[in-house]
């Protein structure tokens, strides 16, 4: 049973990557750290998973940009369209080349430094008796979400950028019918005042 983990990132663009974190960081540290936070997750998980980069580029950077930053793999950009919409795109292609049945599709951002090999297992195990794998953020909104079938639903009518995206798409959810499965809490990383959970993630990697 095939398994696909995808992973929503920006091309670090400086004056549109990070763009909360330009008043503490910069325009250039601001783009630094969206590199950085993406080549971190990029290297924790790319040897355990089918993994594939879906990227979005304010400067028109396209699939051979990312690889010459980032080095070879599957690169995709999202699209147009609403966050939901990219979201369900992702997961609709994913389900056409193969991916399906107990192995699903689970999506993370790049936001989410804290994400980990394990967190990413414990969300294709839950698919195995769920539809729907969902690992909330301590601001509203969602780290990862996982499906084992097509369920456009959750990623229609949502408040994206808001501390209603969780609710809102586990009343979604509820409304479909759907079984879900709650992870647990991580933080992201979009403020000046998160910066401290990208620099324990950097200790840590230091530390190991």
């Amino acid at each position: 049973m095939s398994q696909r983990l995808i992973l929503f990132t920006k091309y670090p663009t400086p004056g549109k990557a990070k763009t909360r974190m330009i008043p503490a960081l910069g325009e250039a540290g601001a783009a630094a750290l969206q590199e950085a936070m993406t080549r971190h997750l990029m290297e924790t998980l790319v040897g355990a998973f089918e993994l594939e980069v879906r990227f979005a580029a304010a400067g028109g950077e396209g699939v051979a940009e990312m690889e010459a930053l980032f080095g070879a793999g599957v690169y995709v950009p999202q699209g147009e369209g609403d966050l939901g919409e990219r979201l369900e795109r992702a997961v609709r292609e994913a389900f056409a080349w193969g991916a399906g049945g107990v192995g699903g599709v689970v999506v993370i951002g790049a936001d989410c430094p804290q994400i980990t090999e394990a967190y990413v297992e414990a969300a294709f195990a839950g698919l195995a008796d769920h539809d729907v794998v969902i690992g909330p953020a301590r601001d509203g909104g969602y780290t990862l979400i996982g499906l084992r079938a097509e369920q456009p639903g959750v990623f229609a009518g949502i408040d994206w950028g808001s501390e209603r995206v969780f609710g809102q798409t586990m009343e979604a959810a509820a409304g479909d019918g759907l079984r879900v499965k709650v992870l647990g809490e991580l933080d992201d990383v979009d403020r000046p005042e998160d910066l401290g959970v990208w620099e324990a993630v950097k200790a840590g990697r230091r530390r190991g």
